[in-house]
């Protein structure tokens, strides 16, 4: 017993002679802060809440959604700074682009956007996403070394700046055997803006799907900055989306046309229908209750 006392006093004594020094200076490692942080490496299944098993049979409704989580809104600014990484985060696209050009992570899409995720995107076009044409701008410009006007040609890059928003396929459904109202997200679509060659911005366009189930394992291990501004407790975009931090509109609910609301809506007219929607799913869960 004794032996086990005096191990672990050891011990004690010995990591904080380790940490001191580090805060001392007298450490050759540096640290950003005023204790060592530990990095998630994702090997605990905690960081993930784990998703209710439903059965199909007690699925008495469901709905599909898609929504548009809007970055312009401040509530929803954590998926987009910050800008440049820094430190531990990283912004929503960085986080997904990275995993996908690693293969962690698998784009859908092909040559038209895939929210069925039936086209994985070849390695070609993930090293295309977001660019259009081989060229921007080709220019002739006056070279001072050589006296002579040489061609300098500007390529077309992704901008990961000019993605403003996210569309989020998910599924509304009422499960009886535990008597709630669930949602459970199927899909993230990166949204980016259409530029012209004067930064003029002309259109929108969806860049790729990715399968949420499959993203979760890349998003549980990306922090973001905690709204109450405490650096001491992180949350993931992963606990953002389970919590449903966010602000967002529907652009198009299940029907037999198979359209968005923007095919019959235009305007105020298409935000009200994305109301009436949204308290159309609130008020089926309220009237299936006896008071």
């Amino acid at each position: 017993m004794k032996k086990i006392v005096f191990i672990i006093l050891a011990f004690a004594f010995t990591n904080h002679g380790y940490t001191q020094d580090i805060l001392d200076g007298s450490s050759n490692q540096i640290i950003d802060g005023a204790y060592k942080k530990e990095i998630r490496d994702g090997g605990d299944d905690r960081l993930k809440q784990p998703y209710q098993h439903v059965r199909h049979a007690d699925v008495m409704w469901s709905t599909k959604i898609i929504r548009v989580i809007d970055l312009r809104e401040k509530m929803n600014q954590v998926f987009y700074y910050p800008v440049s990484p820094i430190n531990d985060r990283k912004n929503l696209i960085t986080v997904l682009m990275e995993a996908i050009k690693e293969g962690s992570l698998t784009a859908y899409g092909n040559a038209t956007v895939d929210d069925e995720f039936k086209s994985p995107m070849s390695l070609s076009e993930v090293e295309n996403i977001g660019i259009e044409g081989d060229a921007m701008e080709i220019t002739e410009i006056y070279d001072d070394d050589i006296e002579d006007y040489v061609i300098d040609t500007t390529y077309n890059e992704f901008n990961q700046n000019d993605v403003y928003g996210y569309k989020v396929k998910e599924e509304w459904y009422f499960d009886k055997q535990r008597s709630v109202m669930d949602v459970r997200i199927i899909g993230l679509c990166p949204v980016m803006q259409k530029k012209d060659r004067n930064g003029i911005v002309i259109g929108k366009t969806s860049l790729f799907w990715v399968y949420f189930p499959e993203a979760r394992e890349v998003l549980r291990k990306a922090e973001v900055f905690n709204h109450r501004k405490n650096d001491a407790a992180r949350l993931t975009y992963d606990d953002i989306f389970h919590k449903r931090f966010f602000s967002s509109y529907i652009i198009k609910e299940s029907n037999w046309y198979d359209r968005n609301i923007s095919a019959y809506k235009t305007g105020i007219d298409a935000l009200l229908e994305s109301e009436r929607i949204k308290m159309e799913i609130f008020n089926f869960e309220h009237d299936l209750w006896e008071y």
